[in-house]
Parts: C-alpha cells; structure tokens; sequence
C-alpha cells in the first residue's frame, strides 16, 4: 500500500488531524535537518553579549554566556527528536518481542517475563532513569538505551494481552494445524493484528521518551556535550531567567518546540491507527441518521403472521457507489410455522436479520420498508422500544458462539441473566437450568466456562439465552 491509496483510505476527519500532525511534525524534523544552514551562529559557544535581546543578529537573542538561543533551540531539535524516536523504537520492539514469546508461548517463559516486566512497571519511572543516568555516566547513548530500558515494559504487558486473545482465533489456531511454523505464525498471522495496538504504543513511547530525556537534561544529567532543549531550560533555571524579561525568549521557545513535537506524534499516531485498522473508520462519533419513515401509519400485520416485512431495502454507503445489500424483500413468517431464507454468501440474509432486530450499525441504514410484528412497526419503536422487545418478544441466535458468550462466567449464570430480564433471580436460574437440559447440555456441564465446551455446545448454550424467556419470535443467523 502506497502513501496515496493509504491517504485515501482515512476518514475527512482523521486526514485533517493527520495532515497538522505530518506538519508539525516535518517542522521539526526540517529544523533538524537543516540547522547549521538556519543558525548563523554556533549553539555552544559565545557569539555575542549575555542577554542580548532578540534582534536581527540574534532571532531569540542571547542567553547568561552569550550563546544565540535560536541556534540551540533548532541543533536541539536533534537530540531530542533523536533521542525520543531511537528510545521509543527499541522499547516497542523489545517489548514486542516479549509480549510475543510470554504470549504465544505461555507457560513457565509467560510467568517469567510477565514478573519481569511487573517489576519494571513498579519502580518508579523517572527516579530510575535518574539514578541509572548518574550510575552510568550522561552519554546520549547511554540516555537512549536507559530509557528504553524502562519504556519496553507497559507496551509488553498491553501487547501480551492481544497476544493471548489473537492465539485463540480460529485462523490462527488452523495455521497451526495445517503445519505453519509458529515465527511464520506470529508475523503472518498474530503481528498485524497487533498493528493498531503498536503503533498507539509507538507514539505514547516516543512522547515519553522525548518529556523524559527534556527532563533528564533539565536536571543536570543530560550529555553535557549536546545542546538540547531540556539542557537550555536548565541553564535558564540556573541563571533564574524566569525573574527577568529573558524568560520569553529562553524558556518559552523551547517549551513550545516540546508541545510541537508530543502533539505532531500523536496526531500521527492517530492517523497510523486508523490505517491499520479498518474498523475505526466506522468508529467515533457520527451525524445522527435520520430514520426514512410513511407519513401515514402502516397497516398491521395479517392476523396469522408473527412477522411480516413489506418492501425493506438495506443499503450501505461505502464511499462514492453506495451498495443495496436488501432490495425491496417482502416475507410473512406465519404463527407456529418455520420459514427459512437461503443464499449464497453475500447475499444481504444477516443485513436482513439485523434491520429486523435493530442492530444494523453504520454505514448500514434501511432506508425504506417496514417491519410488523403484530400492529407495531419495529422500525418506529427507536432504540428503547426495541430493547425492550429483544431478549423477549423477539430472540436472536447469531453467528460466532464463542465470541458471544462471556469467557469469564460460566454458562448457566448466562443463560439465567437472559431469563432475568423477566423473572426473579432464583426464578430465573432455575429457568436456565431447565432450558440447557432442553437444548442437550449435560447437567454436570452448566457450571462449565465457555472454554471448557465444544463449538457445538456453546452454540446450544447461545440458542439456550434465545428461547429462555420463551420468544414468540426466534430468528437464528
């Protein structure tokens, strides 16, 4: 994928906070770049009288020895740009590496790494860079490999995470059962999932490694050989500039170059994480979407039908050439009777279930048709009317059954929370009971986590929440 098909990709809002990001962000990267040719003057040594004010010779003037400040703020821009980024890629790439091995693997090599990385994150993060800086001499080196030092380990604990979660999916699982190595496993199929994750982590590290080394330097530890924007602020402490006029033009700049660089890292970041991710184009808040309602109040459904759908069209606005994913579908679903739709994959049948139930999420929209159960039109009811319907009048068994059922509960206390929502509690977990040896699941398994039961039980644990509080109309996807 290229720059431009990337570009394109975003959403209009993500490419504006993108594009000031990108800006801000080549700004100081220029500045770095191109220092010597920006600044006349050399950032280390005297070139005029102390606290000369800005002026032609001196665009920020000069500081406590005679050193032009606006030649240290743009040959600082490259020590501390310098610093952040080298920082922020070895501590996401070690504690990648970490989350991936402790994650993947599991086990005794999990236990270890994971206490490993709990012990980082206890100690304090600054005072520990603080000390190793003082242990181990001011190097820019040295501040780069300190600080990554210390950043790698919150990126390996969140990644770890993922890492456990994507192990699991089916994918990956049958990548290992078709015989795939387990690195081909963990870069073809585990790493890109963690993309959206990373490169969030990515950009936190680098402001952190950025605040940090500004930080370190402000306070005396920094290379005492480089001109850096945290060595200027502390030079300007020791000469108690914020007592004088001087502090506009000595600490106030490179202030503002910090805020620049943190800000232009984020925004990108941002914009990175939407590209990796394609789910969070649909994400965020959107304009509401006005409902396409008759004027005139439908007629109810015949008296023999439990479900009838007049002229119901779905369609999804992807870009430019909007698709009809449900075109104009009129279907009765008689009392007492089994109705069944079939087609091929693609074919718009869970688009149709979803406008049923109400749960068609942007860019989905049915824009016109209706939907009656009885003398009400579902699409009239708004989002309380039909939670108010679902789980009861009306019943849904979705597809995916494992990544329905909530992993830490066990199955019978979930099927008794669907049974809750017209029952008492011990009502309501006798019901349960009742409905999992109705749909085949053995006594001795309803205290079971979903992990513990095979695919087809967990999807008769599924069918068991649907028909609980006894539906008068059950859809299965």
């Amino acid at each position: 994928m290229n720059v431009r098909s990337g570009w394109r990709r975003l959403t209009r809002p993500t490419r504006v906070v993108a594009a000031i990001g990108a800006l801000l962000l080549a700004t100081i990267v220029l500045a770095a770049v191109f220092a010597p040719l920006l600044a006349e003057h050399p950032p280390n040594r005297t070139s005029g009288a102390p606290y000369l004010r800005p002026s032609a010779e001196h665009w920020l003037g000069t500081d406590d020895l005679g050193r032009d400040l606006w030649a240290q703020l743009v040959h600082g821009a490259r020590v501390s740009l310098s610093v952040g980024l080298a920082a922020a890629v070895i501590a996401t790439v070690v504690g990648t590496t970490v989350a991936l091995v402790a994650g993947y693997r599991g086990g005794l090599i999990d236990a270890v790494l994971m206490r490993i990385t709990d012990l980082v994150l206890s100690l304090p993060f600054l005072v520990l860079v603080l000390v190793f800086a003082t242990f181990f001499g001011r190097g820019t080196t040295v501040t780069i490999v300190l600080i990554a030092g210390v950043l790698w380990a919150r990126p390996a604990r969140l990644l770890r995470s993922q890492v456990l979660k994507v192990r699991e999916l089916d994918h990956v699982v049958s990548a290992a059962t078709m015989g795939a190595t387990t690195p081909r496993i963990l870069a073809r199929h585990v790493l890109p999932r963690l993309a959206p994750l990373l490169s969030s982590q990515f950009v936190r590290a680098a402001s952190v490694a950025v605040v940090v080394q500004s930080g370190v330097a402000f306070l005396g530890l920094g290379d005492p050989g480089r001109v850096s924007w945290g060595a200027t602020l502390f030079f300007a402490n020791n000469a108690s500039a914020i007592l004088t006029d001087a502090w506009r033009w000595w600490i106030v700049p490179p202030g503002v170059a910090l805020c620049v660089l943190i800000v232009g890292l984020a925004f990108v970041g941002y914009a990175v994480e939407e590209l990796a991710d394609p789910r969070l184009r649909t994400g965020g808040p959107r304009p509401g979407v006005r409902r396409r309602l008759d004027p005139e109040p439908p007629r109810p459904a015949g008296e023999d039908a439990r479900l009838e759908i007049r002229g119901l069209t779905v369609r999804y606005a992807t870009g430019s050439d909007p698709v009809i994913a449900v075109d104009d579908v009129d279907l009765v679903v008689g009392r007492g009777r089994v109705l069944g739709v079939v087609g091929e994959s693609g074919s718009g049948k869970s688009s149709l279930v979803l406008a049923v139930t109400g749960m068609l999420r942007p860019p989905g929209q049915v824009i016109r048709g209706e939907i009656m159960m009885g003398d009400t039109d579902l699409r009239r009811l708004g989002k309380v009317g039909l939670t108010r319907r679902r789980g009861r009048d009306l019943a849904l068994v979705p597809q995916a059954a494992m990544g329905l059922l909530d992993p830490t509960m066990p199955v019978q206390d979930q099927v008794a929370e669907s049974a809750r929502l017209v029952r008492e509690p011990r009502v309501a977990a006798a019901r349960a009971t009742e409905v999992l040896d109705l749909v085949g699941i053995p006594t001795a398994r309803h205290r079971a986590f979903p992990h513990e039961l095979s695919g087809g039980m967990r999807q008769r644990v599924v069918i068991a929440m649907a028909i609980a509080n006894d539906p008068v109309l059950l859809i299965a996807d």
